[in-house]
């Protein structure tokens, strides 16, 4: 039977004694999609103990609007989980993250600021900095991350590495919808119009010949862009329609840079 730990004092009483089989965790922000689910399955397929976090982190938001909009739905969430065969959920809140306040971080410095660095300050060391406390909480054997972040997925990778977390890093493909788009807790903010739109991201980042003329394409349908960019032999769009920001990325055959 699933069980829920509210504190992180609860959770780590039950940690001790979770010793001997391996453990699976996939730290998520909650409104759960398909996506989530794929990394739940995958993760139950290979560990004996699978462990999800629900957390809204306040930390990597920008913008306070975008943080009160954020979708919360635990009660499906948790029914979604027990479902999929969850062992363990910790749903701490955010004193109990940061019980001394956002003293401590984890930055992340680069030779430039790319992308979400760039658009969304303090988005990254926000997400390092809570996923570092979590993988010191739940002290998986993996750690499962969509590709839909990459950049996010890049960078955890690279400071789990950096700082020897014992904690193995597992990248999982994007799950998309039917149209193409990719699955998103955002998308439920998306009118029925938007989600009919939205799957341009996609069209425009596989058809358009540069990245340039796929940032055109998609102004052209009503997006606000961000940017479009290739690296590490991706191309990444971040774009807002109807003022909720949708992210993609698709591989492509290029040199890094």
């Amino acid at each position: 039977m699933m069980q829920v730990h509210r504190t992180t004092a609860e959770w780590l009483s039950k940690r001790r004694v979770l010793n001997g089989p391996s453990i699976g965790f996939i730290p998520t922000m909650g409104a759960l999609h398909r996506g989530h689910a794929s990394l739940v399955e995958r993760c139950r397929a290979e560990n004996d103990i699978v462990a999800v976090s629900i957390f809204v982190n306040p930390a990597q938001f920008d913008d306070p609007l975008d943080l009160d909009r954020y979708p919360r739905t635990m009660e499906c969430d948790l029914a979604l989980l027990e479902s999929l065969g969850t062992d363990h959920v910790l749903v701490p809140a955010a004193s109990d993250l940061y019980p001394e306040g956002y003293r401590f971080h984890v930055d992340f410095h680069d030779t430039e600021e790319l992308m979400e660095q760039r658009h969304r300050p303090g988005f990254l060391q926000g997400v390092l900095t809570v996923v570092m406390k979590l993988l010191n909480l739940v002290r998986a054997d993996r750690a499962y991350f969509g590709e839909k972040d990459f950049q996010q997925f890049r960078a955890v990778d690279e400071m789990a590495r950096e700082f020897f977390v014992g904690t193995q890093i597992v990248p999982c493909p994007t799950v998309r919808a039917e149209s193409g788009l990719a699955e998103s807790s955002r998308n439920r903010r998306l009118s029925q119009q938007a989600l009919h739109k939205a799957p341009w991201i996609l069209k425009a980042l596989t058809e358009a010949p540069t990245p340039t003329e796929a940032r055109a394409t998609l102004e052209a349908q009503g997006f606000v862009v961000d940017y479009v960019e290739e690296r590490w032999g991706r191309r990444f769009a971040a774009a807002r329609l109807e003022g909720v920001r949708l992210i993609d990325n698709v591989a492509i055959y290029a040199s890094d840079t």
